[in-house]
């Protein structure tokens, strides 16, 4: 699988992702041939690119639920683009309590645990891109947190916009996770504008709080009110910077690669600045280690989870491909461990579907 550029397209190119219009309908499926028509509707999309399927390369497998993800998003980022720029218009956003009921009413019910695949953003898309998924990764922890549906709604919401202010800096401010002082600056400038900005499109009071405070707290401003980083901060504020961490860091860039599903979640579980309540509850609600990922181990070898370890995320079965051998990871003790999950082009999983057979068979 190939990421080739919009303008570097050539005819009989055979997608290896679908295409949708702006209401979720498709308009080229997966290992459709480009035709020159095809091309041109692509550059009318401003997509900077797409997943192309090299020569002799099979369509590789999907299921249907990931292939329903991928149409959510594809949809509903132009419903967001619309509501940030009327933000930015000092207008009220059209689509965003439509928009929040139905992520809840598709990611924050039931719980059932999604494959949260990333797509690729550009410096133009990042700040809408990252905007959604932050909201569904709200939707899926709030769920495990219990959360009432008003909070859930209000959070939500929160997170749809709560990145306005990236569209008032430079792109590569919008798209770092690093600020030096002069990036720092551009980025307090904004948050003050930005907080006139909702007032003037009336967007409730305890959404512009949350969104407030989450802010303060991931870029660490303060005010003549507000001095250094948040003690007290409320559910809605953790679930909203969980979220927004998990996504920044798992986040495909065109010029940066992306930190695994599997570093980001070890290193929350490492570190003491998140609730364990809020990781366990991200954790439970997406998948990461479970049975079929490969996976790279500390002793250098190659392996497959076998079975998930739901007590210990991060301590899976896992089956070694040089040797055959089963590894209890959490009987291991430390001697051998998951170093990192193996990926495809496009940031998936590797699945050996036949293999994790065979050997739950054996």
């Amino acid at each position: 699988m190939l990421f080739v550029k919009t303008e570097e397209l050539k005819q009989g190119m055979r997608l290896a992702k679908p295409i949708y219009s702006k209401t979720g309908v498709l308009l080229y499926g997966r290992d459709t041939k480009l035709t020159e028509q095809g091309i041109a509707s692509i550059k009318n999309f401003d997509l900077i690119g797409i997943y192309i399927l090299e020569p002799a390369e099979p369509l590789p497998p999907m299921s249907d639920e990931d292939v329903e993800f991928e149409r959510f998003q594809a949809m509903a980022v132009f419903g967001i683009k619309e509501d940030l720029q009327a933000l930015v218009s000092r207008k009220e956003p059209k689509n965003l309590e439509k928009m929040a009921d139905l992520i809840i009413a598709t990611y924050g019910r039931g719980y059932k645990k999604i494959n949260f695949t990333q797509n690729l953003r550009s410096p133009e898309d990042y700040v809408y891109k990252h905007s959604l998924n932050v909201a569904i990764l709200c939707a899926l922890i709030g769920r495990n947190m219990n959360e009432s549906y008003n909070d859930m709604r209000e959070l939500v919401m929160a997170a749809l916009i709560h990145d306005v202010l990236l569209l008032l800096v430079d792109n590569k401010i919008a798209c770092s996770n690093e600020y030096n002082d002069d990036d720092r600056e551009s980025v307090r400038i904004a948050f003050a504008e930005e907080n006139n900005m909702l007032e003037m499109a009336n967007i409730p009071q305890g959404i512009r709080r949350i969104i407030a405070t989450v802010q303060r707290e991931v870029y660490g401003l303060g005010s003549n009110v507000y001095e250094g980083r948040e003690k007290n901060l409320t559910t809605q504020a953790k679930i909203l910077i969980l979220a927004d961490t998990y996504d920044r860091l798992t986040a495909m860039k065109l010029d940066e690669e992306p930190t695994s599903e599997f570093r980001v979640v070890k290193s929350l579980y490492e570190g003491n600045s998140v609730d364990r309540k809020l990781i366990n509850a991200l954790t439970a609600s997406i998948n990461i280690l479970n049975p079929g990922v490969c996976v790279e181990l500390t002793n250098g070898e190659k392996g497959l989870v076998l079975t998930e370890n739901r007590d210990n995320l991060l301590k899976p079965v896992v089956l070694g491909f040089n040797n055959n051998k089963v590894y209890n990871l959490e009987q291991t003790n430390e001697s051998v461990q998951i170093k990192d999950i193996m990926k495809t082009m496009d940031n998936r999983t590797i699945i050996d579907k036949k293999t994790l057979e065979e050997a739950i068979r054996d």
